[in-house]
């Protein structure tokens, strides 16, 4: 049942260097402070720091799991707030996703306002995604 605060579930990934080298490849953005530990530090960055825009593509998959493939994504903002910090070990970063309906309106658009945490912090602020389900 669709309601304005039904929570969408949530998401738990962890990131690691490998991932970010796999996006890397995948997108083709290998800015150095992805990578390499010396250099993000000399920037200002605690450590090497996910692709801001692997940290958002993600944050939708809480949308597309719950509403599946039948669903067309009409616009999707989000703002970063914080670096995900990625340390150099098997675990890497624990990023948790989760979304709640804001608002749905009488054309069958739904407004989900999205959440990502690393560390205790936001990663990602004024998120959200607007849906139509057919």
């Amino acid at each position: 049942m669709l309601a304005i605060g039904k929570e969408l579930p949530g998401i738990t990934l962890h990131v690691t260097r490998k991932d970010l080298i796999r996006y890397a490849g995948a997108s083709g953005d290998f800015n150095v402070i992805h990578w390499n530990e010396r250099v993000a530090k000399e920037v200002g960055l605690p450590n090497v720091i996910a692709h801001g825009m692997l940290t958002m593509g993600q944050a939708l998959n809480v949308v597309t799991r719950w509403l599946g493939s039948s669903v067309s994504i009409l616009e999707y903002s989000v703002r970063f707030s914080n670096p995900v910090v990625v340390p150099d070990d098997a675990t890497g970063a624990t990023v948790e996703f989760a979304g709640v309906i804001s608002e749905i309106s009488e054309n069958g658009k739904i407004k989900i306002d999205l959440t990502a945490t690393s560390d205790g912090k936001k990663v990602l602020t004024r998120a959200f995604a607007i849906v139509q389900i057919p």
